[in-house]
């Protein structure tokens, strides 16, 4: 397999990295943030992103996408990580079409997945209901009631909450805790009886929340896949966004080191520049040793996708938490680098340790990535 990009590829990305530098970059981020805005991203721009036809880039022509791949998305959200874009590309396009292609009928994926490609429906997934991701330890209850299942429970760290059309809601229909049958999958309309949503403030200023459901009803029409047999196609569609979250690390952490090396290169300390402190350039040169096997990892693990291979499990739990590794030490760095004035506000250098540290957790940090390897991998 070429670790390298083809034509193609390279004018995508340097598409994606111009666009995003324009209309979405750090002091945008920083602009919706002091608005308080409800949606934490621009509908515009979202709008913008869609004609170009980055919400479909993975979704397969016969349903309304471009049939690209996820090697194409991944590249897009390296430049999104690079430029701390918000944006719905994570959970509309990275996440929740992917759930519905893994899981959802013919008939499914004609209704949704081409309204998802046109930026038109927002659909989120929710999954997590603990403090750590443990998709496994789902207690959330549905109960077939004739024509429709009765829901109840609650999900946190929901991406893009507040703003969803409507939610994944991953349940248990049998089993218990821990086991992987029983789990189904729900769509579930946001504005459902029963369904409330609160709204979570995060630290790298995203749209996340918290969602309750109390004897929600949801017809039966709206189980995705098989009842209690949706974990195959849910573990498949977390591997997909992991390595798409490690992509996006990856964007963020060779900015936050570009940005760092420029500024060693300015900033002077005792009359000297302190980018010729050896101490320093040895430092900066193992994280740029760090940062080209991080994406050698990424884009092996994003073919390894579009290619069907069969250790994708393996790839994704090795891609994440090489990202997650390299993510906290290039933020670490770029802080420390940068002294006192990378601690303040004004400054951007810290929008990308606070981003860096929310998509470190998102469907499994360091330590749960390190350990299902692994497991995976027989130790």
């Amino acid at each position: 397999m070429a670790l390298v990009l083809n034509e193609e590829q390279v004018m995508l990305k340097d598409a994606a990295a111009g666009f995003l530098a324009e209309k979405a970059g750090v002091a945008h981020l920083r602009a919706l943030r002091d608005a308080g805005g409800e949606e934490g991203f621009s509908g515009d721009v979202w709008a913008q992103m869609a004609q170009m036809g980055w919400a479909g880039i993975a979704i397969p022509e016969e349903f309304g996408g471009l049939g690209y791949g996820y090697t194409g998305l991944g590249l897009v959200l390296e430049q999104a990580g690079r430029n701390l874009s918000p944006s719905p590309l994570q959970s509309a396009v990275l996440i929740a079409a992917t759930v519905i292609a893994e899981l959802g009928s013919t008939e499914q994926k004609e209704q949704l997945l081409p309204a998802i490609a046109a930026g038109e429906k927002l659909v989120t997934l929710a999954l997590q209901e603990s403090g750590h991701h443990a998709p496994l330890q789902t207690v959330t209850s549905a109960v077939l009631d004739g024509d429709a299942y009765v829901v109840n429970g609650s999900k946190v760290m929901v991406l893009d909450a507040s703003t969803a059309d409507a939610f994944i809601v991953i349940a248990r229909t049998g089993g218990a805790a821990g086991e992987e049958a029983g789990l189904s999958a729900l769509l579930v309309d946001a504005g459902t009886a029963g369904l409330s949503v609160e709204k979570r403030s995060m630290v790298d200023s995203r749209n996340a929340g918290a969602i309750f459901l109390e004897n929600v009803r949801v017809p039966a029409s709206g189980l995705l896949g098989a009842q209690g047999h949706a974990w195959a196609g849910l573990a498949r569609a977390l591997d997909i966004a992991n390595i798409g979250l490690a992509a996006e690390l990856l964007g963020l952490s060779a900015e936050a080191f570009e940005r760092t090396v420029a500024y060693l290169k300015e900033r002077k300390q005792f009359g000297r520049v302190i980018g010729s402190f050896q101490g320093l350039q040895h430092r900066a040169a193992e994280l740029f040793a760090e940062l080209e096997l991080a994406r050698s990892i990424v884009l092996q693990a994003l073919h390894a996708i579009d290619e069907g291979q069969a250790d994708l499990a393996l790839l994704a739990s090795a891609a994440k938490a090489k990202l997650c590794e390299v993510a906290q030490r290039a933020s670490n760095e770029a802080i420390q680098m940068h002294g006192g004035i990378g601690m303040t506000d004004e400054h951007e250098i810290g929008f990308f340790l606070k981003r860096a540290r929310v998509a470190q957790h998102t469907f499994g940090d360091y330590n749960y990535h390190l350990d299902r390897f692994a497991r995976l991998s027989g130790f």
